[in-house]
């Protein structure tokens, strides 16, 4: 019979660590006599970071002695106190290779149901003052779990845990934790946790995403792990690194938008893009500086045998305006392969592409593929511009439109001309429309779109967080929303309180490395590694580079960051490499010069 050796609680409180403060609920302290559990939490327990932690689906967490164990012998420690996994319920038995996902459990007057594996994070490491800890609790099977409580109550240290329920399917924490975050992925065994009605949400979300992975999986499918991450489980890159392509022509799409054809400077097909996707260009206008790198979308229709990009000449931008003033047909860009996971949903289900400015882009792209191969579906063209001189591609979007019978068309503009006739100059009388002023939230809640559509959106990041607010806010799925920014991304570095007003990227202090070459695209800054950096990760963090990490130990794959030339070394090695052309920084160091989509 499975004993309840502790109850464990603690609040969240302020900690130290990097030079950093983080508020973490990870301390838990054993309490002395009965405890109280509710449906959110214990009496007198919390979480510093409910976006991770807490919650009904997390309100209760379970690790065992067997487990305390195991790590005292693995770490050579005898310093451990109950709690000190950040566990609730320190209990003997219920192994995390016997437990399944749905058992339900009776302890004292309370009753618990198994809803999912623990998700690590560097917190625990930060507890166990033992760094390596997030990655060692996925490797060596031993993560713990979650409850979540059906029945309110009091349970207290030296009870009995009896089980009053199997969960269906009888899949096991370990398995299940292994489906998400070790190699080895059976199809069969995906759809098998789908099927179990007490798996948190968060975990058939992820487990969703897998399966999409394996039922549409081709020979150089992407080999990233969307469960994780999805942005990086794009299409395997056409080539390493950076190779030339001719301009061979060129376009004035708008008063500020310039479009270039790239070819094979032998004229062979280039390899296909995905509608969405990306190229990176390096630049060399000034032999005495670092060469720029810059990003841009693939506008043109996918599967065509040249590449076109279109690029907006910004007021301060060094690249942009060297394009437009000096780049002549017959001239060579090195170019790196298509990349980038915003790309048009499959299926037939309504999709909406949305876009301010030269936002347009990619979705240009994808209203090229739908019109090419799927006429039939239902298709909302939503588009922002200042007015009819900045709008690119008006011409061009209005006969794929035609193409399409089930399209929709709103068009704003937000300083109309004198000659920008409302309804009169683009599109089909009766079915589209040029609104004065801006897309807007409002505007888009009001046209009725249908709850299923896929949506995609592109431009300035305050216009994507209010239409992803108003499509939600219409009903469709927040899965279903993708956006694209080509600014550096905002960071998450969970539980780290702010130290200010975020700063503009810089090359770090001190006396620069002398080794590998590392370039953050976004960024803008090239700086020569030397080994006191320790990780790529932190190299980015004193470069006050925006960052997306979690565990620090290559297990999340938060960190994972599209590699677009060069080679990492990996130590410690991580759970699961990631795939082809991708790096997770949190645990790499640069092999050689190499190329950072950050």
């Amino acid at each position: 019979m499975a004993k309840l050796v502790s109850v464990n609680v603690g609040l969240p409180k302020d900690v130290r660590w990097r030079g950093r403060t983080v508020r973490t609920g990870i301390w838990k302290d054993p309490v002395d006599g009965p405890c109280t559990v509710r449906r959110l939490n214990l009496d007198g327990d919390g979480q510093g970071d409910l976006a991770g932690h807490g919650g009904e689906m997390r309100a209760v967490m379970v690790y065992q002695l067997d487990s305390y164990r195991h790590w005292q012998q693995v770490l050579g420690r005898d310093d451990f106190t109950h709690g000190q996994f950040g566990e609730n319920f320190t209990v003997e038995g219920l192994p995390d290779d016997e437990v399944c996902i749905g058992d339900r459990y009776r302890i004292g007057s309370a009753v618990f149901e198994v809803t999912q594996p623990r998700v690590t994070c560097y917190r625990v490491g930060l507890r166990m003052d033992e760094p390596r800890m997030p990655a060692l609790l996925v490797s060596h099977r031993r993560p713990g779990f979650y409850l979540r409580v059906l029945t309110e109550g009091e349970v207290e240290a030296g009870q009995e845990i009896v089980k009053i329920a199997d969960g269906p399917e009888r899949m096991t924490v370990a398995e299940t934790d292994g489906l998400l975050y070790l190699p080895e992925r059976p199809r069969d065994r995906i759809a098998r946790a789908l099927r179990i009605p007490a798996l948190s949400p968060g975990w058939q979300g992820s487990f969703r995403a897998l399966l999409q992975q394996a039922d549409t999986a081709t020979e150089g499918a992407p080999a990233g792990n969307p469960g994780l991450n999805p942005d990086g489980a794009d299409p395997r890159p056409a080539w390493d690194g950076f190779r030339p392509l001719t301009v061979a022509a060129t376009a004035v799409e708008s008063r500020s938008v310039l479009s270039l054809w790239l070819a094979d400077p032998d004229g062979a097909p280039l390899p296909a893009a995905a509608p969405g996707q990306y190229l990176t260009v390096r630049l060399a206008p000034d032999a005495d500086r670092p060469a720029l790198l810059r990003s841009y979308s693939l506008s043109g229709p996918p599967g065509a045998q040249r590449y076109r990009i279109s690029v907006k000449s910004e007021p301060d931008g060094v690249a942009s305006a060297w394009l437009h003033r000096n780049l002549r047909v017959g001239d060579t860009l090195q170019t790196a392969a298509p990349r980038g996971a915003f790309i048009l949903a499959p299926g037939d289900a309504p999709v909406v592409l949305a876009s301010a400015g030269v936002g347009a882009t990619p979705v240009l792209a994808m209203l090229h593929a739908l019109a090419a191969a799927r006429p039939g579906r239902e298709v909302w063209w939503l588009h922002g511009a200042r007015n009819g001189a900045d709008h690119p591609f008006a011409a061009e979007t209005r006969r794929l439109l035609q193409r399409l019978p089930r399209s929709h068309v709103r068009i704003c503009y937000s300083r109309p001309r004198p000659e920008d006739r409302q309804g009169a100059d683009y599109g089909r009388p009766g079915t589209d429309y040029t609104d004065r002023g801006r897309l807007t939230a409002d505007l888009v809640a009001g046209l009725g779109l249908p709850a299923d559509a896929h949506a995609h959106l592109c431009g300035p990041a305050p216009f994507m967080a209010d239409l992803t607010a108003a499509l939600t806010g219409a009903g469709l799925a927040p899965e279903h929303i993708r956006t694209e920014l080509f600014a550096a991304a905002s960071g998450l570095t969970p539980g780290i309180a702010a130290a200010g007003p975020a700063r503009t990227p810089h090359p770090p202090g001190g006396t620069p490395g002398d080794g590998p070459a590392v370039a953050f695209t976004r960024s803008g800054i090239t700086v020569p590694w030397r080994p006191e950096y320790g990780t790529l990760l932190e190299l980015a963090e004193a470069c006050d580079i925006a960052v997306r990490w979690s565990c620090r130990t290559g297990v999340c794959r938060t960190c994972e960051t599209r590699l677009l030339e060069g080679r990492v070394a990996y130590d410690p090695e991580p759970v699961e490499r990631p795939g082809p052309g991708n790096a997770l920084i949190c645990c790499s160091r640069p092999d050689r010069d190499i190329v950072l989509d950050l």
